[in-house]
């Protein structure tokens, strides 16, 4: 997709929350699929340039996909803080080698790279990510860790803004095309 349109490149985060909302919604439709956990160890990330998003320039010990990965975690429980992460962590090993982790980060690794290695935009699309993955699996039934807040972005204020679903974007979306297509008529009279 990302070779078929000049919509997104692979370091596009628009692109990257697009496929965290499609992906989810179909991961979560499979009956086996009840884990928000699972989902986001089995996340496709690879083709995801982060390079771009990555502030630091030397060598680091913990990829960014991993860390995003992680931080998704962070946002799932709602934890403000990444002391509660890493005593969640150390007592799942098996989750952390799902996510690629071969030692638990300290909380001044966490720290440092939420707060220095990643992008402000970056950061976003985190909180963004977990809280769609949190909603499509919440419309499946699966269970989930919070109740997710239900808005477009997250500096959309929710109490003027509707709960959209799929269907009522699309129909939102035929009606700008609708209006595009119309202006441009307009042009080519005049």
């Amino acid at each position: 997709m990302y070779d078929a349109t000049p919509l997104y490149d692979r370091s596009s985060l628009d692109g990257l929350e697009s496929d965290i909302r499609i992906v989810s919604q179909t991961w979560f439709r499979h009956d086996r699929h009840k884990s928000v956990e699972n989902f986001v160890c089995a996340l496709p990330l690879a083709y995801f340039g982060f390079d771009t998003h990555d502030r630091y320039a030397g060598s680091t010990r913990y990829r960014m996909d991993t860390l995003f990965r992680v931080f998704i975690l962070k946002e799932f429980y709602g934890w403000e803080h990444e002391t509660a992460l890493i005593e969640y962590l150390e007592c799942r090993p098996v989750l952390c080698e799902q996510l690629g982790l071969e030692s638990v980060p300290d909380q001044s690794t966490l720290w440092r790279s939420w707060h220095e290695r990643f992008t402000a935009e970056l950061r976003s699309t985190v909180e963004t990510a977990a809280r769609t993955i949190l909603i499509k699996a919440q419309n499946t039934d699966v269970a989930v860790l919070r109740e997710p807040e239900r808005r477009l972005s997250p500096h959309s204020d929710e109490a003027n803004e509707p709960d959209l679903n799929d269907q009522s974007i699309l129909d939102e979306a035929a009606t700008v095309a609708d209006h595009v297509r119309g202006t441009l008529l307009v042009a080519e009279n005049d």
